[in-house]
């Protein structure tokens, strides 16, 4: 498996979402999702109508961690939600799969995003892609390292930094002007 990292231009998140909206609204509404609440794709492609219809949090365990969560919804996210989900009952996935009953899977999710990526010319995206997204531009707005590495339940800040791509962004602009 290759490490993927966030998508840092925004300019290539909106080309995202044009592909992924003219190829389903579904596969558009993941990407939306993902990139704006952080969670991990094993904790979104479970979830249903109920968990997300008039809410204001997403209330959920972990599944990696065993932890609770709660994570806001944002006044955007909370509007996409309201068009995607008309005409959906209560206990539908919001991430039906063909398969009628099951949720998408995570090897359908992948392809979904990775085609997607290719498309906007990205080189290593996957399912992991969007949460590191999140974390990226989250930081770059707030440079609160520390409530970041809360929201992912990590166990320290530099942990949290290295998986962002932080560290590696930093390190590469001290080294790009650097010579003997």
């Amino acid at each position: 498996m290759n490490l993927v990292q966030p998508i840092r231009d925004p300019a290539k998140i909106e080309e995202i979402k044009t592909i992924l909206k003219h190829a389903s609204y579904r596969d558009y509404f993941l990407f939306l999702f993902g990139i704006n609440t952080g969670l991990r794709i094993s904790d979104i492609l479970p979830l249903k109508v109920r968990d997300v219809k008039d809410q204001n949090y997403i209330i959920l365990t972990e599944r990696k961690t065993e932890k609770a969560k709660r994570f806001i919804i944002n006044g955007d996210l909370k509007a996409e939600i309201l068009d995607y989900i008309k005409g959906m009952s209560p206990d539908d996935y919001l991430f039906p799969s063909r398969m009628k009953g099951k949720p998408l899977s995570r090897i359908r999710a992948y392809a979904i995003l990775h085609k997607a990526g290719a498309q906007a010319g990205i080189g290593e995206i996957g399912t992991h892609t969007l949460r590191k997204t999140f974390g990226y531009h989250f930081y770059k707005k707030h440079k609160d390292v520390a409530l970041l590495q809360k929201i992912f339940n990590h166990s320290a800040p530099s942990v949290t930094l290295r998986y962002i791509g932080i560290e590696q962004d930093e390190i590469d602009d001290a080294l790009r002007d650097f010579s003997l």
